[in-house]
């Protein structure tokens, strides 16, 4: 027997902490039972609803990773039509992004129908690393250096901005280009860091998750994830 919102995350209809919210929320059945208890456990043959749908068990875990161009919407639907993330996936099973990036930022992103991978990946406890290349206005002066060794203070929490390279200044531009790598998925959080130092993010690029990087991989473009890959994410809960 498996707990119940593992056997749905497994299923790769939603991520293990959105099947979670279902339970509690009452949108899920058992056998045509409601359940709202948390760590119910459930046999294969049961039959699972969420939200009225059936989920279907064993289907096959698939893995990419895509380099996410500018101007595309990091959901697997949108209202006004935009173009989505899974849009730029050419395959038949449904997959989801894991994270998220803002319309405006490029660069590195997980798309999967494993919720359990998903959940190890998004979840602050396992203090996933993510890597940006950020062109922000001006040049940082060294309060602001020193500022980011020392933790910038988000909406009331810390954030740990101490790994940080200056890649390039330009000051006829008006302009410098810094790498750092955060433990964050908090939405805009990179943005924030640099607004905070009054240094407005122009351009952002997500080009590491832990060991994942870009290597060569086009802008709009994706590869399918390596088996050794996909072993190695999950060992980093």
């Amino acid at each position: 027997m498996e707990r119940l919102q593992k056997v749905i995350a497994a299923s790769g209809l939603i991520s293990r902490r959105k099947a979670e919210e279902l339970i509690s929320m009452g949108k899920v059945k058992v056998n045509g039972i409601l359940v709202k208890e948390l760590g119910t456990k459930v046999e294969y043959s049961d039959i699972i609803e969420v939200d009225g749908k059936v989920i279907f068990k064993d289907v096959p875990k698939v893995y990419y990773l895509l380099n996410k161009p500018s101007g595309v919407i990091t959901s697997t639907k949108d209202e006004k039509g935009r173009t989505t993330v899974v849009d730029l996936i050419d395959i038949e099973k449904r997959v989801y992004p894991v994270g998220r990036l803002d319309y405006d930022t490029t660069g590195l992103l997980i798309l999967t129908n494993d919720g359990e991978l998903a959940n190890i990946l998004m979840h602050p406890k396992n203090n996933i690393s993510k890597t940006y290349l950020a062109k922000i206005k001006g040049i940082l002066n060294k309060d602001d250096i020193e500022r980011l060794k020392n933790g910038i203070i988000i909406d009331g929490r810390k954030v740990d901005t101490s790994n940080f390279k200056l890649k390039e200044k330009n000051r006829e531009k008006d302009m410098s280009i810094i790498e750092i790598t955060i433990h964050e998925g908090r939405n805009h959080i990179v943005k924030n860091i640099f607004s905070y130092l009054n240094h407005p993010v122009l351009r952002l690029k997500r080009t590491k998750i832990a060991f994942l990087n870009l290597d060569n991989l086009p802008v709009g473009k994706y590869r399918e994830l390596k088996i050794k890959e996909v072993k190695r994410l999950y060992s980093l809960k």
